[in-house]
This record gives C-alpha cells, structure tokens and sequence, in this order.
C-alpha cells in the first residue's frame, strides 16, 4: 500500500516517485501472477538440458483452474443488489444494465483471485450517465494517507497508447488532470472537476494481506511442473534405449538393417556366450507418482480451492458435498466481505454524484445478496421451502430456492398471480370457468 501524509499535494515529482515504484511491483510480482494464470512459469525458464537429453518443458496451469473454479462458485450466480426504496432500487437495475456490471462484477473478482487486489473507476460518460469500469493493479494504483483510517487521497491510471507513449490521469476528492510521460512526467490539461464526493475509484480486496488465490501455492506449483516434465523425459528415455551388443561387432549395413527389420540374428559358435540387452537406467517411477499425487493434493489444500474436476467428487451429494465445500465456502465469505465493503463505496460515490439524481444517503438502504454457486438439487430445495412456509417470511422462503433470481419480483409475480376472490372468500382457489358456474348455480339453488 502506497501512504503519504495527508493534505500533500499532488506535484509531477510525486507522480514520478509513486509511478517507479509502482513499475517495480509489477515486475517484482504482478508480472509473474499474471504469466502463471496465462500458463507461463518457472519451467520455461529453467537452463537447457544437452542436445542429447531429452529436455522436456510442461507447465500445468493449476493457476488459471484455481481463479476461475474460485470465480465460479463465488460470483456464478450473479450479486444482486436490492433496496426497499423502489426509486433506488429502479436505478441500480438501471445502472448495472447500463454498465454490463454482472461481468464487471466477474473481471473484478477474477483479477482480485490473480493479484490480490483490483479497481473499479467511475466517470460521467458522454452520454451524460456514469460510466463503471474495472482495471488490474498492472494498470493503476491508489495512494493513501497516514492515518489509521487510510483514507483514499489519488488515484493513478496509466497506459500506452498507439505510439508507446505513456499516458494516463490522477485523481483526487475533486478533480481530474491527464498526464503524459515523454522523459519526464507533464500535464497535458488543467485539473477538471469531476463531480464525485470523494476519489472516483474503489480498490476491491481478495483478503486483507492482497495475495493472490494460489499465490500461496506456487512454489508447489513450479514442483509439480518440474517433476511432470521429468516424468515426460524419463518416458522420452526409455522410448529410445540404447541397445548394448557385446561378443560381436556390428557393420553400419547390419545397424541399419537391426534398425529397419527389428531383428537380431547371430550364428556361428560363441553366439551363446554373445549378449544383446537394451541400457536402461534405474526405475523411479513409483516415486515420481507418489511424489506428483502428493504435490497435487498440497496444491489444493495450500489454495483452500476443491478439486471438482477428481473423479470421486461427483459422486459426493448433501451435507457431504457442503463439507467438501466448506474451505472453499469459508474463503468466499472472506472475500464477500470484502466486496461488500468495496459495493458500499461504489454507490456512495455514484450517489454522491449529481448525475445520478439519487440522495447522497441512499446508498446505505441497499442491501447485496451473494449465492455461492452450488450443485442444486432443486427437489431438495422445493422441501426446505415447503416445510418453511408458516416458520418463517415468504421472501426467506424463495430465497431458498436457487432457480428464483429476483425474490422481490417473484413475490410481486406470486401476488399477481393469485385469486383474489378466492382468498377473501371461502371459495376454492386455482377455479375455472365451470368451477365458477357451478358455484353460482349451488348458490341459486341454496336461495
């Protein structure tokens, strides 16, 4: 986390100062999260082995399985945001469809999983609504200030243009200024204001320390890419033996002729005491088998993410599944919290700007429902649902049932939906044309 004190101005040479540190991060860390989540590791870098050995190089991209296993089960099923006041609650609809925030929502997550960390920036767009959209640490940072509460001061993007030329802006509680690098930094604009109450940008955590999801786990990955790729050169070896003929020597037109016909034949008196055999080099395969399992379960267990893809998985259902479940559901709540923080400050921001036309305080009658994205069994979830009615709301209720994405509009369905005639008299519900004939003719004949 980058800190300076509070009420320092932003100046180039702070820009500059922050900017060569922030270049160093990503070398130092962010460069390599990336390139193992893309497949790319340690493997690929190690020296070369001599022409005549095999020399084989296979990373498996246990990163890239992980983050999006994790991305799955926490954001699968989209996060709704809700509130009671129907006018927030019709422009939040309106401004996760403007801005396509379901997928905001899963880039967002994802690059969290990778790094650790990820932005979200907000602007007015030319269209006059407010634009959402999401960056990685490798393209922008945040500065604080020193105190306990580290309250955001700038917000720095920057980027290359069509020419690689550095470009980017800064930003603080009121204004925007761009930025241009050409050997040193130089504004291309004065400040502009940029009408949120507070630094347009929102940093959004995977935990409070910012690794990455299998951050953890990659000195294990690297062991596992190492002792595949050795198993492959042992397979390349034993594929292509030498073959040891003692007691006789062998023209170059006999080697070939071994060589095409696949067969050995010697005659004479001592072709008994002649020995012919194929090299080979002791045999660990056992131990390379034990040594890759017990790697991959270490894998799994240091990222706290299950392993849905291993053939005994699928045949786990219930309670057992959940329990399987239960590390990967506890890392989710982590990151739920999170989140949640990182949503309050979007619409506080959002609100707090003009353009919106919502009260500054109504960000803080919006209430964010997360649903992890189990395997659903929906008989099981219609006879909690069932048993629940009379024990607790109609809206608890629904939301046990994962296939009711929207519980408000479901209950005003429902309620659209019923007879009204029918639940405010003592007649059956569910009637039809010839149910009401016959209850008017029961009715005549009882007058």
């Amino acid at each position: 986390m980058f800190r300076v004190a509070a009420g320092t101005p932003m100046t180039k040479e702070l820009l500059g100062e922050y900017m060569v540190k922030h270049k160093q991060e990503i070398e130092d860390r962010y460069k390599k999260l990336h390139k193992a989540y893309k497949n790319k590791y340690e493997i690929d870098t190690l020296p070369k082995k001599p022409d005549w050995k095999p020399d084989n190089r296979i990373p498996v991209n246990f990163a890239k399985y992980i983050t999006d296993t994790m991305n799955g089960f926490f954001v699968g099923n989209p996060i709704k945001a809700v509130s009671d006041d129907k006018e927030v609650s019709k422009y939040i609809e309106f401004l996760d469809q403007y801005n396509d925030q379901d997928d905001n929502n899963a880039e967002l997550s994802k690059i969290c999983s990778i790094f650790g960390r990820g932005y979200e920036m907000y602007y007015v767009d030319d269209m006059g609504n407010i634009g959402i959209t999401y960056l990685t640490p490798m393209d922008a940072f945040i500065i604080y200030d020193d105190s306990i509460l580290e309250r955001p001061l700038f917000f720095v993007r920057h980027y290359k243009d069509a020419d690689n030329v550095e470009r980017g802006s800064w930003s603080d509680g009121e204004t925007v200024q761009h930025f241009v690098n050409r050997g040193s930094y130089q504004w291309i604009d004065e400040p502009k204001v940029h009408g949120f109450d507070g630094v347009p940008a929102t940093e959004y955590l995977e935990n409070e320390e910012r690794m990455g999801i299998f951050e953890s786990a990659m000195p294990l990955i690297n062991a596992y890419n190492k002792a595949i790729s050795e198993k492959a050169n042992d397979v390349d070896y034993f594929a292509d033996a030498y073959l040891k003929i003692l007691g006789a020597k062998l023209s170059d037109e006999g080697m070939s002729d071994i060589r095409t016909h696949r067969i050995i034949n010697f005659d004479g008196n001592e072709a008994n005491e002649m020995i012919v055999e194929f090299l080979q080099k002791p045999n660990g395969d056992t131990t390379q088998e034990n040594l890759i399992n017990r790697l991959e379960k270490l894998i799994f267990q240091i990222s706290m993410v299950a392993n849905i893809s291993d053939e005994n998985f699928g045949t786990t259902s219930g309670i057992a599944l959940k329990y399987k479940l239960q590390a990967m559901s506890n890392l989710a709540k982590t990151k739920e919290r999170k989140f949640i923080s990182g949503m309050n400050r979007r619409y506080k921001l959002i609100f707090s700007n003009p353009v919106s036309g919502m009260k500054k305080d109504a960000w803080t009658t919006i209430r964010y429902q997360f649903t992890p994205n189990y395997p659903a069994n929906l008989l099981d979830e219609a006879q909690i649902a069932s048993q629940l009615s009379g024990v607790v709301s109609k809206e608890t209720q629904l939301k046990v049932l994962s296939i009711v994405d929207n519980v408000q509009q479901e209950m005003e369905q429902i309620e659209m939906d019923q007879d009204k005639t029918g639940y405010n008299t003592d007649y059956p519900t569910a009637r039809t044309a010839v149910t009401d004939e016959l209850l008017d003719k029961a009715a005549r004949t009882a007058e």
